[in-house]
This record gives C-alpha cells, sequence and structure tokens, in this order.
C-alpha cells in the first residue's frame, strides 16, 4: 500500500522498506504493519492532541520529566511552544516506558525507534504469524485465566518494581502471544502489554496508588469472569503496601488478601488538635473585634 504521509519520511531514511496495511486505528494512535528487510514489525503514528479521544490527562502528565526549565514552564503556561513540548513529551513517556520495562524483563514489545512522532517496535504474533489478539476478544477456560492471570500480576509486580503504573492496563491493551519453543518443537501463548503513552512514575505521581489499584481491579474483574474465585482478592492493595514499606520484589509471594492495619486513635492527641483550633479561632476573633 502506498504509504502515509507521517511514514513516507521514514521510508525515505530507510528505516522501513514497505508499509503492508494498517493494523489498527485507536484513540491516540494509528498502527501498521511494515517490512524493515527480513522482519515484520509494525509502526505507531501518534494523532495529534486535536485528534485524540484520549486527553493528557493532569492526573497522567504531574510530575513527568522535561528537557529543561524553559519547556517546564512554556507547558504551564500553555503556550504554542508549551503545547508542541507537551506533546512531545506525552509521545516519548510510551518510549522511555517500552526501554525501561523491557530491560526490566517485562514482557512488552520490543522498541527499535522513535523518529517524528512513530514509534517502530515488535509486531507481537499469534501461533500463525498473524497480529496477536486482544484479551478481550478471546474466551478463556477456568485453568487459562488463572494462569494469565498469575503471570499478569507477575508482570505488574515487575512494572512497580522498576518503578512504572500503567495507568490504563485491562484486557484492551493486552495481547496474548504466541512464543516459540527453543527446539522448534511447539510453543506457548502469554500476554503482552502495550499502550503506554499514559504511565507515570510510581514514586512521583501523587496518582500511582490509585491507578494501580485500578489496573489489577480490571485484571481480577475480567478473568474473574472465567475463574470467579479471583474476584474475591486483594493482590492491587497487597501489593502496593508492600512496595511502599519497601518489601516488594520481583520475587515477593502474594496471597491476594490484604487487611489493612487499624491504627489505634490517640484520643488525647485528636482533643489538644481540637483545642488548639478553638484556641485559634478564638484569638482570630479577638484581633478582628480589636480592629474593627
Amino acid at each position: 500500500m502506498k504509504p502515509p504521509a507521517r511514514l513516507q519520511s521514514l521510508v525515505e531514511e530507510g528505516l522501513i522498506d514497505t508499509v503492508v496495511r494498517q493494523l489498527m486505528s485507536g484513540k491516540e494512535a494509528m498502527v501498521f504493519v511494515v517490512r524493515c528487510g527480513d522482519e515484520t514489525r509494525c509502526a505507531k503514528i501518534y494523532k495529534e492532541a486535536s485528534q485524540r479521544s484520549f486527553r493528557q490527562a493532569v492526573d497522567y502528565t504531574e510530575n513527568r520529566k522535561v528537557k529543561n526549565s524553559r519547556q517546564a514552564r512554556a507547558m504551564a503556561k500553555g503556550s504554542k511552544y508549551g503545547r508542541q513540548a507537551q506533546e512531545a513529551a506525552w509521545q516519548s513517556a510510551e518510549v522511555d516506558a517500552l526501554y525501561r520495562l523491557a530491560a526490566a524483563g517485562v514482557r512488552v514489545p520490543q522498541p527499535y525507534n522513535f523518529h517524528e512522532g512513530v514509534l517502530l517496535m515488535e509486531l507481537v504474533t499469534d501461533a500463525n504469524g498473524d497480529a496477536a489478539p486482544r484479551l478481550n476478544d478471546v474466551a478463556f477456560t477456568r485453568s487459562q485465566a488463572l494462569a494469565h492471570h498469575a503471570t499478569l500480576i507477575a508482570e505488574v509486580v515487575r512494572m512497580l518494581c522498576a518503578g512504572v503504573v500503567h495507568g490504563d492496563l485491562s484486557e484492551f491493551n493486552i495481547l496474548l502471544a504466541y512464543t516459540a519453543s527453543a527446539d522448534g518443537r511447539g510453543g506457548s501463548e502469554g500476554p503482552v502489554i502495550i499502550d503506554l503513552p499514559q504511565a507515570v512514575d510510581a514514586a512521583g505521581n501523587n496518582h500511582a496508588q490509585r491507578m494501580l489499584l485500578r489496573d489489577v481491579a480490571n485484571l481480577r474483574d475480567f478473568f474473574g469472569q472465567f475463574a470467579p474465585e479471583l474476584l474475591t482478592t486483594q493482590y492491587g492493595p497487597e501489593m502496593w503496601s508492600l512496595y511502599q514499606t519497601g518489601l516488594l520484589t520481583n520475587d515477593t509471594p502474594l496471597t491476594g488478601r490484604y487487611q489493612r492495619a487499624q491504627a489505634d486513635v490517640d484520643m488525647q492527641s485528636v482533643l489538644r488538635e481540637i483545642d488548639d483550633a478553638r484556641a485559634e479561632d478564638a484569638a482570630r476573633r479577638l484581633r478582628m473585634a480589636s480592629t474593627a
């Protein structure tokens, strides 16, 4: 097919040989299957902010790093340069997250290049070499659901230990990929996590806990359709509690059970706070009366 305008520069640069077909068009990007030498890969073209239905909510962009203070000031003011810088930061967030997570051993598509708003990365495939399906397009047996859920909980833990929270994880952005065995005699299916432009820093974003709990709850609710016993699990609160106390590692065994600590209330301290507030209010009223 004729290369879209946004891919033409990659063809001219020799990064892409041919564009095979469009794979999908989502809320934030269009993805094309491309050929690069002997390999088939995919090219993700990010949509302009005005064309996206997924907005850059402040919850996701909070405390994201930018190149310099000039960019930070421009982004805060909302100038044209600031909007361009914010767009670039939004696009590069997925690239940074992919490299960071791939290095940590998380199963994500392997990134190869990022050029003028186009991300060139691995094409995740099924047993036939076609594009792998999303989880929401697949029905599972109970045992399959339990196995894939356990795998994904381990992946979320690995992500959290690498300091990353997906922020929008669900059955719609996880692929079921096929991996051939080393001896070439068969293989196995397993989940691959995709779509990471909204990923947040676990330690630097005040909304990271809420996003992690939502991500894990989405996994519980989806796989709970096939394995109802998962619906009562509490993996999200358990792993976040361990993360906060510095006890979470890639190998930390999780139970799916969580008991919120019931701290004793220091009533004397509470009463002192109330008395102090009353005294401050009385003093304020006295000052106002004396100046009236």
